[in-house]
């Protein structure tokens, strides 16, 4: 049996300027997930920095910044019962052309380089994430 996970969820800000907050999030609310946190922030580059980590050096590395930082992301801390696997399914593969129907990037993504959502890959990278967002005191439940 899975155990209850939080994990954190970016809306990007190409899906904030598409005004698809509420949808998606009412997607996690329908499933059963509890939002513990919530905020509409704009990226700095050093959480850029931070978040991103893992691609540093790697040629798309400054595009994922540049995009970050470009506007408005929805941050959200969602916890539920194998919150990080469920979280990445229903948002669908990285690349939305390879998105089945009915997942976030399947029904609202084409690019790569614009896929509207960002979920932790690992309940390990999700704390590191939500620390990069949120404080404890900014969280509930």
């Amino acid at each position: 049996m899975a155990d209850v996970e939080r994990t954190l969820f970016l809306i990007k800000p190409d899906a904030v300027e598409r005004r698809l907050v509420g949808e998606i999030i009412a997607r996690f609310e329908r499933r059963g997930f509890d939002l513990r946190g919530l905020k509409l922030v704009r990226v700095r580059e050093q959480q850029a920095a931070e978040h991103y980590v893992e691609h540093v050096g790697k040629p798309f590395y400054p595009e994922l910044v540049e995009f970050i930082t470009s506007g408005p992301v929805v941050a959200m801390v969602i916890e539920g019962l194998g919150a990080v696997a469920a979280v990445r399914s229903m948002m669908g593969a990285t690349n939305p052309l390879d998105s089945a129907p009915g997942t976030i990037r399947g029904d609202y993504a084409l690019d790569l380089g614009r896929n509207v959502v960002h979920g932790s890959d690992s309940p390990e990278s999700a704390a590191r994430e939500i620390a990069i967002f949120f404080t404890d005191a900014e969280l509930t439940g």
